[in-house]
């Protein structure tokens, strides 16, 4: 085992899939000679060259439409987003054809692209670099959605997609980028369509992912010392969503928490809450209950921006409003 950081763990996964298949290679803003915008591409450049660490211009319409091309023909691009907000840049590309070409082919294309990169609320980056784009790309057919929440299931993830033979957009949150863990030495892939049981219990059922897994782990210690035993989802898997594992926990426990950063309306929430009111809403003992972010664009200032998405003591109230006290 070794201790490794979130954006090294993504290096280590580009880099040892890069040596398994020529075909894989990179291209982005900056992510050449100057190694990506979070260093996650660093050095790769003179391991692999310019072609295969592919430097473009500020265009992400053209070299995303310029990956499609190239996944069409064999190819495996991973393009980086220097922010994941400037690829509503290159919406057409990513919905209308990486989403649908296998598709509209007749299978006689495959897509197999990575279009990954940092998003999620930071500190005071201001909105238009606050952008959670899950929602808006949930909806695309053809697009598998996946989001990194610990270095373990970042590499893993990220291996996994790189293999898969369709599109998959890989959320990384902008500040998980330095969170540490110990990885093993050998090499493992995480399923794309898994989510993760972080936490057994038999209380509530807490869906959570990418950052907010993070909150939902502070606000546990003081659920426990108050007597709840919640149980805690990391969904990773955002399209499709793993509604078996979802369920099963759901059957357990009978109430449900969603946790996300995602926008209250039309988010990644609403569309569980859906699903579980489709499927389970005879074992739910009361409403499912969502906590997301204030639907405004995200403030710059520190204060304000904290106030737009949800913090731990709000996971707790949540909790002890739906759950009454097991004695």
């Amino acid at each position: 085992m070794a201790e490794t950081l979130f954006f090294n763990a993504l290096r280590a996964a580009i880099d040892e899939e890069m040596a398994r298949d020529s075909a894989v290679f990179v291209l982005g803003e900056d992510v050449g000679h100057y190694g990506g915008s979070y260093k996650v591409t660093k050095d790769l450049c003179k391991k692999y060259g310019d072609l295969r660490v592919l430097d473009t211009p500020i265009a992400e319409n053209s070299f995303t439409g310029m990956a499609v091309g190239a996944a069409m023909t064999g190819l495996r691009p991973i393009i980086e987003g220097m922010n994941m907000g400037f690829l509503l840049l290159a919406f057409n590309q990513i919905a209308n054809n990486a989403g649908m070409l296998r598709y509209t082919s007749g299978g006689n294309f495959k897509m197999p692209m990575v279009i990954r990169g940092p998003g999620g609320v930071g500190r005071q980056l201001g909105a238009e670099h606050s952008q959670r784009l899950e929602a808006y790309f949930q909806a695309v057919p053809g697009l598998k959605i996946v989001a990194a929440s610990t270095p373990y299931n970042a590499k893993g993830l990220l291996k996994s997609a790189i293999r898969n033979d369709n599109p998959v957009l890989f959320f990384e949150h902008v500040l998980l980028y330095n969170l540490k863990e110990d990885l093993p030495e050998e090499e493992y892939l995480v399923p794309l369509d898994k989510a993760e049981i972080v936490r057994t219990g038999k209380d509530v059922t807490i869906l959570t992912y990418s950052r907010m897994r993070h909150h939902v782990m502070q606000a546990v210690p003081t659920l426990v010392k108050e007597g709840y035993d919640p149980e805690v989802i990391d969904l990773i898997s955002l399209k499709p969503l793993d509604m078996e594992t979802i369920g099963a926990s759901v059957c357990k426990t009978h109430k449900v928490i969603i946790v996300e950063e995602c926008m209250k309306t039309g988010g990644i929430a609403a569309e569980l809450m859906a699903s579980i009111s489709d499927r389970f809403f005879d074992e739910l003992d009361a409403p499912v209950l969502r906590l997301s972010s204030q639907d405004i664009p995200t403030p710059y200032n520190g204060t304000l921006e904290r106030l737009t998405i949800v913090q731990p003591p709000q996971i707790v109230e949540a909790v002890q409003k739906m759950v009454a006290l097991q004695v």
